[in-house]
């Protein structure tokens, strides 16, 4: 399953629980040709965005922030799917030089090593939106929701979630019952609750993905 990049291994009862954390979400890369999006990421309360581009969306936006569907206005936000590395560059790099004038510093909340300090505006959303509108029209480019992409991604994980979440709850309850307090890390729960909160951010029926223990587990938290 495609769903991420670290991988711990907990002994169970003599068994090896697998644990498969969400903290990197791993997709297939590749150089120099290939799909690549030229992002905006609005932020929600702020008048801020984010320009630039990437071939994995989702791996930038939990860069710039782990829960970036509560900071990032998901429905504002758009991604324009290029063919090749250098037609993204081009279109951001025009975008960037259009609006070099309204530069801002990025919020607090986003790491300083992923900022990107030359990429933060303020104040043109409705103006990148447009161009990046008429860049598509005109280059026969798919244009999409931030929110709509994002719900597909996990839409088309959703078989994979569900038996992964029957792992993590094994993992939860292995270190509930087995490990001392003092050496509990709730990698395995914080990864869970992760998952199941943005599922239910981009608008997917979380009874439709996850089991009813999943559920009950998450009602509690």
């Amino acid at each position: 399953m495609e769903v991420a990049a670290r991988i711990g291994v907990t002994r169970a009862a003599g068994v090896d629980v697998t644990i498969v954390t969400m903290d990197e979400f791993s997709m297939p890369r590749t150089l120099g040709k290939g799909r690549t999006y030229v992002y905006l990421f609005p932020w929600r309360e702020q008048d801020l965005l984010k320009i630039g581009y990437s071939r994995q969306p989702l791996v930038r936006l939990r860069a710039l922030h782990r829960r970036f569907f509560d900071v990032f206005d998901l429905d504002r936000g758009r991604l324009l799917e290029t063919g090749r590395l250098a037609q993204a560059r081009k279109i951001e790099r025009d975008i960037i030089l259009r609006h070099a004038d309204q530069r801002s510093p990025p919020p607090l909340a986003v790491p300083d090593a992923a900022a990107g300090y030359s990429e933060w505006f303020r104040g043109v959303c409705p103006e990148v939106t447009a161009e990046l509108h008429e860049v598509a029209e005109r280059e026969g480019l798919a244009l999409r929701s931030l929110r709509d992409w994002l719900r597909q991604w996990f839409d088309g994980r959703s078989d994979g979630l569900y038996e992964w979440s029957l792992r993590m709850l094994e993992a939860i309850e292995y270190e509930i019952f087995n490990v001392p307090v003092a050496l509990q890390h709730g990698e395995a729960a914080r990864s869970l609750r992760y998952v199941m909160d943005a599922c239910e951010a981009v608008g997917l029926p979380l009874s439709a993905i996850f089991p009813d223990a999943a559920l009950a587990w998450r009602a509690l938290q």
